[in-house]
C-alpha cells in the first residue's frame, strides 16, 4: 500500500488534477473556411501488363464526408524518355482514366523515365517519375502465433506472415511493401503503409545490401493473424526517393492525433502547374517495378514460434 500511496502524496492536489481533465467536455464548433478545390492527382504506374491507371479528382473540405467528384474531360498522357507516348482515357467518364486492355500491354520499364501531362481546360499539369529497380522476393513464410489477449479484429490464434528479399546493393532504393491478400494488394489504411529505405525504415541505418529487417518483413500481416488456408503474399514495389517521403508523410498524417497533434496541411506533390500563378495540385504521380510472391497458410508447413 504505501509504494502505491508514494505516487499520491497530496491527495487533494491529485482530485482536483483529475476533476480538471474529466470536466473539459465543452463542445466548440469551429467556423473553418473552403479553400478552392484543387486537382487531386492518383497515379501509381507499374511494370506489370495490362491496365493502367491514373485517377484525376477535385479536393474537397476536411469535414466533408461525401465521394470525392471526378475530373473529367481532361488530356492525360504519359511520356517515356525515348518518346513514346501513352495516351489514357476516361472511357466511363468517372475521372479513371486508361491505358492498356491486355497482357500484352506493357507500360513501365525499369530504367526508363515517364513523364505525365494533363490538360484541364486552361491549366497543364506535369510530373515525372523514374521506374526503379526492384529485388526478387524470395518466399513468403508464417509462424503460429497466440495472443495473451482477444483482439479487437480477428482470431486470437492464427498466423504471421513474413516475406525475405535482399536489398540490392547501392545506397538509396527505396519501397512500398504491399501485403496481397486472396491475390489483391491491399493497403486500406494509410497507417498500415509500409516503406523502407535499403533494407530498413530510413536512411539512418546502414541497411544497404541486406535482407529486409524483421519489422518490415512482417508488415504484411497488419491489422489481425491470418487464419489456416488463408491466401497471402507481399508486392514489393520500387519507389523515388520523392515517393517515399510522399508516403511517410501520408502515414504520418493518418496517425497524427491526440493530446499532441500538429495541425493538419496538405502533402506536397511532385505534380506541378506549367504556370507558376496558377492553381497548385495534390497527390502523386509515380512508377514502380514489382516483384511478388504469394503462399497458402498450411499449418503443418508453419515455423515454429519462436523462430
Amino acid at each position: 500500500m504505501m509504494k502505491t500511496l508514494k505516487y499520491i502524496k497530496y491527495p487533494a492536489l491529485f482530485a482536483l488534477a483529475l476533476a480538471t481533465l474529466t470536466s473539459c467536455e465543452d463542445v466548440i464548433d469551429l467556423d473553418t473556411a473552403n479553400a478552392p478545390s484543387q486537382l487531386v492527382v492518383d497515379g501509381w504506374l507499374t511494370n506489370q501488363p495490362g491496365e493502367q491507371a491514373i485517377t484525376l479528382t477535385w479536393s474537397a473540405a476536411y469535414f466533408d464526408n461525401s465521394a470525392p467528384k471526378p475530373v473529367t474531360g481532361a488530356t492525360v498522357t504519359v511520356t517515356d524518355d525515348k518518346g513514346k507516348v501513352y495516351k489514357f482515357e476516361d472511357a466511363d467518364g468517372d475521372g479513371r482514366y486508361t491505358w492498356g486492355k491486355t497482357n500484352a500491354d506493357t507500360l513501365g520499364h525499369v530504367g526508363r523515365t515517364y513523364s505525365l501531362k494533363v490538360v484541364n481546360g486552361a491549366d497543364t499539369f506535369t510530373a515525372q517519375s523514374e521506374l526503379k529497380r526492384v529485388p526478387t522476393v524470395d518466399s513468403v513464410v508464417y509462424r503460429h502465433e497466440k495472443w495473451p489477449f482477444e483482439p479487437d479484429k480477428g482470431p486470437r490464434e492464427g498466423f504471421v506472415a513474413s516475406f525475405y528479399a535482399r536489398d540490392p546493393e547501392g545506397v538509396g532504393d527505396t519501397y512500398w511493401i504491399k501485403p496481397v491478400i486472396r491475390g489483391k494488394a491491399v493497403v486500406d489504411k494509410a497507417v498500415n503503409i509500409s516503406i523502407a529505405y535499403d533494407a530498413a525504415f530510413g536512411a539512418g541505418a546502414p541497411s544497404d545490401g541486406l535482407i529486409f529487417i524483421l519489422p518490415l518483413r512482417e508488415s504484411i500481416t497488419t491489422d489481425s493473424l491470418y487464419s489456416a488456408g488463408a491466401e497471402v503474399g507481399v508486392e514489393l514495389h520500387s519507389i523515388t526517393y520523392e515517393a517515399f517521403e510522399f508516403l511517410k508523410q501520408v502515414s504520418e498524417q493518418a496517425a497524427n492525433g491526440g493530446l499532441f497533434a500538429t495541425p493538419i496541411a496538405n502533402v506536397r506533390s511532385n505534380v506541378v502547374n506549367s504556370n507558376p500563378g496558377g492553381p497548385k495540385a495534390l497527390g502523386f504521380f509515380s512508377t514502380s517495378a514489382v516483384s511478388r510472391k504469394e503462399t497458402v497458410i498450411d499449418p503443418e508447413k508453419a515455423r515454429p514460434d519462436n523462430d
